[in-house]
């Protein structure tokens, strides 16, 4: 039997973009992808879930715990051939993967820059931007499961729009270890200027507070995005309307519960501005939800994963 001895009883919020949630039952941090095979061998043997965290910005854990095994993954290379083949560890930043392409005169992952995460995170949900997405550009990942590592085609994975296989209710038990990319040559400039402009869009957009990020997906409806008013010429001609968009026209922009807010600069950003907790951040998630519901009739969907021991939760909706 491998021979492995986690840490027990870790603080989550110390690993997670929201600084919120409770411990896990046991903890690790993978160095190489060789670390990452000979944890799921763990927890196989064991009889444990595990859970892979990269850097913890589009997750947000129970306040009760999350059992099994959570593992950091800190794999990080990055490898890039003047051919466009990119091959990166998924536990690299989604950010430095977009810069070590540009200093290659490499096109594609312009729209990653100043999104915080990493390359195995932006894969299980599609992260995207700006009419791009991860999928686009991808032609192998490598994977373990149930003790057999291989590469594998993208479909594999069911991508679709801020979605995966590995973001369904009961994901199988899989380990994504590195990728690779097949990107195109493009003028470093052109490269470097749309992605600065992409940077001045989201400094503008975002705030500084404790988040994770976009916390809602945006809503693809064609027919709705013709009756709403106040949409741009462009997100009517893609028929997607923005959450943000639908929270801040109900009016809830800077509303509190607790320690968590509702972004006063963005409203699809659910913030901890002080010590809030897992289940005051979902809660005024979940009344955002409701809201938009009433007004607008559309579900609005979490693109931040609930991790963890949620099973007494209720759904309340209204505060």
């Amino acid at each position: 039997m491998f021979e492995f001895t986690p840490l027990r009883d870790q603080r989550l919020d110390l690993y997670t973009t929201l600084k919120a949630g409770g411990r896990a039952e046991y903890f690790e941090i993978a160095r190489s992808r060789e670390d990452l095979v000979k944890h799921e061998l763990f927890s196989r043997q064991q009889g444990l879930k595990q859970t892979i965290l990269g850097w913890g910005s589009n997750v947000l854990p129970s306040d009760l715990g999350v059992s099994g095994l959570v593992t950091v993954n800190g794999a990080r290379s990055i490898q890039v051939n003047q051919s466009g083949l990119v091959e990166a560890d998924c536990g690299a930043a989604f950010q430095d993967l977009f810069l070590k392409t540009a200093q290659a005169g490499l096109g594609g992952f312009e729209f990653a820059v100043g999104i915080p995460g990493t390359v195995g995170g932006a894969l299980v949900s599609n992260a995207g931007a700006y009419r791009n997405q991860v999928s686009a550009f991808l032609t192998e990942i490598e994977v373990v499961e149930n003790g057999v590592r291989e590469w594998r085609s993208p479909e594999f994975m069911k991508f679709s729009y801020r979605d995966s296989l590995l973001r369904e209710v009961n994901p199988p038990a899989i380990t994504l270890l590195a990728v690779r990319f097949q990107l195109e040559k493009r003028d470093s400039k052109l490269v470097y200027d749309d992605a600065r402009d992409y940077q001045r869009q989201r400094i503008g957009k975002q705030p500084p507070s404790a988040s994770a990020g976009s916390f809602f997906k945006n809503v693809v409806d064609a027919d709705l995005a013709q009756k709403i008013e106040g949409l741009t010429p462009g997100m009517r001609e893609a028929g997607v309307i923005p959450a943000g968009f639908l929270i801040e026209q109900c009016g809830l922009k800077g509303k509190r519960l607790g320690g968590a807010m509702i972004g006063a600069r963005h409203a699809n950003f659910m913030l901890n501005v002080g010590g809030a907790t897992a289940s005051e951040i979902r809660r005024l998630a979940e009344h955002a939800a409701a809201q938009v519901h009433d007004r607008f009739g559309v579900g609005l969907e979490e693109e931040a994963l609930y991790l963890g021991n949620w099973s007494d939760w209720v759904i309340t909706g209204a505060l």
